[in-house]
């Protein structure tokens, strides 16, 4: 069975996650830092960023590939994974700044309504509400 969405989802993942891994390589460079971190400057920031990618995508993705599983996603499922993705690049953008900034708000705001509304699709599919 084909998972276009799911399927695209993690590609467009795996392309967010080589972008903050190189940024994260140039921020070494800059610093002149092979190992560790920075103690809370921009290295560790642009690590931050990346790992809170890490820590959040697959748990959108495993949603994602169930609800499509099921059949109840046509057509929102693209636009939710869409606009999730959009979130996170703004978040990694935002973790630049040292104090808080609106891109990374944005993508903080994102990601959590994205896992609180497919968590909450799942229970309805999973109860046969939808």
């Amino acid at each position: 069975m084909l998972l276009p969405v799911t399927l695209t989802t993690c590609a467009a993942a795996a392309l967010i996650n080589i972008w903050l891994s190189v940024r994260v390589g140039q921020m070494r460079g800059v610093l002149k830092l092979i190992h560790g971190d920075d103690a809370g400057g921009p290295l560790t920031r642009r690590m931050r960023a990346q790992l809170n990618f890490v820590e959040n995508t697959p748990f959108v993705l495993a949603l994602i590939a169930a609800i499509e599983l099921s059949g109840k996603g046509e057509p929102w499922l693209a636009w939710v994974a869409g606009i999730y993705m959009l979130g996170r690049v703004a978040h990694g953008f935002g973790m630049d700044g040292e104090a808080a900034t609106k891109p990374r708000m944005i993508g903080t705001l994102i990601t959590m309504l994205t896992l609180l509304g497919l968590a909450v699709v799942a229970v309805l599919v999973t109860l046969g509400v939808m």
